[in-house]
């Protein structure tokens, strides 16, 4: 077992038993490093949790379970009692150094856990609707489902990650019309552009790629006869920019259902779902629309299933959809959607509980706006078209990694500010920059001419420095911290994580000479701590999608 702080828990669960003779669970035990290293290397409140049921002060209780909890810690050289029931533990430093070598050992593997028991789970992110290039707004979930992905990937559960494709409805029926007036345009003829449609350059650019292909097959032509064409090339144009900028920015989907996919079939979907709510008596029709009674399940308002035009509300098909996910055997739905979502979480909510599913499988994470700031000032359209900033062009800008950085670096319920300054500054001040650096002086170390080849060693007891042991105590807990940021889903742990190692290493290459001539045994297993770090902080790295460069 790597992490020390399971071995603590272990020995809390077994003492409290011993002692008090009461059941002590895991997820009961909390373990955790003090703030101040003199308090020592980590700490529980289990006395203080235990207060009630034992009927004792947790002093009390935390005294009668020191000297259990000696005989059943071998690693810890002191066990005390600080304040009203904090117990302390001291780690030796060779219990605390034999991480070391199970880094070294799992390498690439190191991190991973069965914390998800396989769970199965199914991701929906950025869905953003096939009319044009994706901007900054769709940045930030980007980045943090594919983080989100990673990590729960890395914690044992089984992760499919989902792109949900808009290709239905009036959008794309203005995309077509849009597409198709551009096309008759590149021949002289005229065909009214929508005043609603899509005025953008690069539906002039897909226009001229039709005519490429196609020549003037399409003029003239009854609009039965191009109406569907014009859609499925559009889409699939406009899906294929989509899927560049996305590969661009390392993020890739494992499966797009399309929208459209429930209209198929003369909407079989779509209409069972309407015929199971009405036979539940879930559905009413008025002023020649069909509703759904979703104030039944605590929405605040009944809902539009079918306007009384005969046309589908965006909600009917996305309840399919909904359906359709369980359906194919996910054991939760996790879905990440603009804060402008918030009402429709809801009343998707509501439909799902209405169809017999349990809603609370059915997980939705709000992402909060985003402003991109420069000098202070907001920026909202990219100097060189005029129109939003893509997410092609932030890459280009500030460098993919700084993007994902700083948009998985703030919790996704909270608005930030992007400051593009900031995120292409070469030095301390830039969080990505810091971290990388601290990754790039690990290589360095190990690599540089005249460095001894590093032997493997059963024991590492000769550490002791503070700022060793620190080290050390971070590159342990990362297992934990994967654990604990998949099941939070709090993609931005990861940042803070790999910013405090970085600043620990920092500190201590600062303090410690690694490669000391004078004394080769310290060397070689200071050698192995750094290896250690590194392969740390290559795999922390690598959840959030950002790079870990051997040179800067």
């Amino acid at each position: 077992m790597s992490d020390i702080s399971e071995k603590i828990k272990n020995a809390v669960s077994v003492s409290v038993k011993e002692a008090f003779g009461e059941e002590c669970p895991d997820q009961m035990v909390m373990v955790e490093r003090p703030r101040d290293p003199k308090m020592g290397d980590f700490s529980t409140n289990i006395a203080m949790r235990l207060a009630k049921a034992l009927h004792k002060k947790p002093v009390d209780i935390a005294n009668e379970l020191v000297g259990v909890l000696r005989n059943n810690l071998p690693e810890a050289s002191d066990i005390s009692v600080a304040g009203p029931g904090f117990i302390n533990f001291v780690i030796s430093s060779s219990a605390l150094t034999d991480v070391i070598n199970v880094i070294l050992n799992m390498g690439n593997d190191y991190g991973k856990s069965e914390s998800g028991k396989g769970e199965k789970v199914l991701v929906e992110f950025v869905s953003a609707n096939p009319t044009g290039d994706l901007h900054c707004g769709h940045a930030r979930g980007a980045a943090w489902g594919d983080a989100l992905c990673r990590i729960m990937d890395e914690a044992g559960y089984q992760v499919t990650r989902e792109y949900y494709v808009n290709d239905a409805g009036n959008q794309i029926d203005m995309l077509a019309e849009s597409m198709y007036s551009r096309y008759c345009e590149l021949y002289g003829v005229e065909y009214p552009l929508p005043e609603n449609g899509y005025h953008a350059q690069d539906i002039v650019e897909v226009a001229k790629k039709i005519k490429e292909k196609d020549g003037d097959r399409w003029l003239n032509k009854d609009k039965s006869e191009w109406e569907d064409y014009f859609k499925d090339e559009g889409i699939e144009m406009k899906l294929d920019v989509i899927r560049q900028d996305l590969d661009l920015y390392r993020v890739h989907f494992d499966e797009w259902t399309h929208e459209r996919f429930f209209y198929q079939n003369d909407a079989e979907r779509i209409k069972k779902v309407i015929d199971d709510l009405r036979s539940k008596d879930l559905v009413f029709e008025q002023d020649g629309a069909v509703w759904f009674r979703s104030t039944q399940f605590g929405d605040d308002k009944d809902r539009v299933l079918r306007k009384n035009t005969g046309l589908l509300t965006y909600l009917t098909p996305d309840i399919a959809n909904h359906v359709y996910k369980f359906e194919r055997g996910y054991d939760t739905l996790i879905n990440l959607w603009g804060a402008d979502h918030h009402s429709y979480v809801k009343r998707m909510k509501c439909a799902m509980e209405a169809l017999g599913y349990d809603a609370d499988r059915l997980q939705v994470d709000l992402i909060q706006m985003v402003r991109m700031v420069s000098n202070g000032v907001e920026v909202k359209m990219s100097k060189r078209t005029g129109n939003a900033i893509t997410i092609r062009e932030l890459c280009e800008d500030v460098g993919v990694d700084a993007a994902r950085w700083f948009f998985v670096s703030k919790e996704l319920n909270t608005q930030m500010d992007f400051d593009m300054d900031l995120a292409k500054q070469k030095n301390n001040d830039n969080p990505v920059y810091y971290v990388q650096y601290a990754y790039t002086r690990m290589f360095n170390i190990l690599h540089k001419e005249g460095t001894p080849e590093f032997r493997s060693v059963e024991h590492y007891d000769l550490l002791s420095d503070p700022k060793e042991i620190e080290l050390t105590k971070q590159i342990a807990e990362f297992p934990k911290k994967v654990e604990e940021a998949a099941k939070h889903r709090a993609v931005n742990r990861i940042c803070n994580y790999c910013y405090d190692l970085a600043k620990l290493f920092h500190s201590y290459y600062n303090s410690c000479r690694v490669n000391d001539p004078s004394n080769p045994e310290l060397t070689n297993q200071r050698l192995g701590l750094v290896n250690a770090a590194m392969i740390t902080m290559k795999n922390a790295l690598d959840l959030i999608g950002v790079s870990a460069p051997e040179k800067m």
